[in-house]
């Protein structure tokens, strides 16, 4: 059997609100990376791990660019991205699966460091869209990833080190979750009626019933709103959850907080996504 797949990177969407949305995550003692401008004309900010990363992906304000899976996708978590040495291969490993979508396309962003621009390269291919209701999943091959792991950007003040789980609520759980372990050859468990995990090189994905969602993370759990299924938050360990629970004090109103022995969860309500910190 092949080898689970790595994370690559997480993305939530904040569509034409990037100047609104980076200091939020920035309150939440991330640091984000100096906006990236992409050929294909989004805008992003990303906060680095130590073989991960978390990504904010907009549009410039005014814009016409052609980009509706960001511009007519609802704000929140809608991207799962995994990593690949060759999305040719991918692409063929999906077609195999039925989960064909576009084949793989190439951009680039400029990135500035103290000795010059230089391009950050990329090659993506992502899954038949409505394969993974809850949003777009996608394989990267990182052309130039000198230029995006950095050390200057992967130390956080709320000590964040990696991304541990990807939970998805699903009114199909079990269904899904054997779509996820065929995609990603991780092995697939049932935890329990209504939860699955499928294990990943480095982290996991947690499928959960829209019951055991709500179980999970209560008032702070985002909406179904009729979806099928949902990207329904993102799990980062971290190595001070007690500097976790001073961040989460002193957020405002707009970002609720329930705050644990174990865990510290935030909702960041503009943008309909929960973050659950554990160490």
């Amino acid at each position: 059997m092949a080898n689970a797949l790595e994370l690559d990177h997480t993305v939530i969407n904040v569509r034409f609100a990037m100047d609104r949305a980076a200091p939020m995550f920035e309150a939440l003692g991330f640091t984000l990376t100096p906006r990236g401008y992409h050929s294909l004309g989004s805008i992003n900010h990303l906060m680095m791990f130590g073989t991960d990363y978390f990504e904010l992906i907009g549009l410039p304000v005014g814009t016409d660019t052609d980009r509706p899976d960001i511009s007519e996708s609802p704000d929140g978590i809608n991207g799962l991205v995994f990593k690949t040495a060759d999305v040719d291969e991918t692409f063929a490993h999906l077609k195999t699966l039925d989960m064909d979508g576009a084949a793989p396309h190439a951009f680039s962003r400029p990135v500035k460091l103290a000795d010059g621009e230089f391009p950050a390269k990329f090659r993506t291919v992502t899954a038949r869209p409505g394969t993974f209701p809850g949003g777009r999943v996608y394989f990267c091959e990182h052309g130039t990833p000198e230029l995006v792991w950095r050390p200057e950007w992967q130390s956080h003040r709320n000590q964040a080190t990696a991304m541990s789980d990807f939970v998805v609520a699903s009114t199909t759980p079990e269904a899904e979750a054997t779509r996820f372990s065929q995609l990603t050859h991780g092995q697939l468990s049932s935890v329990g009626d209504g939860h699955f995990e499928i294990a990943l090189a480095k982290s996991r994905i947690t499928v959960l019933s829209v019951d055991r969602y709500g179980e999970r993370f209560g008032a702070l759990a985002s909406a179904m709103a009729d979806r099928p299924s949902i990207f329904g938050a993102l799990t980062f360990t971290t190595t001070s959850l007690a500097g976790v629970r001073a961040i989460a004090e002193a957020l405002p109103a707009s970002m609720p907080s329930t705050i644990e022995d174990n865990r510290v969860v935030i909702r960041v309500s503009d943008f309909d996504s929960v973050l659950e910190f554990v160490e």
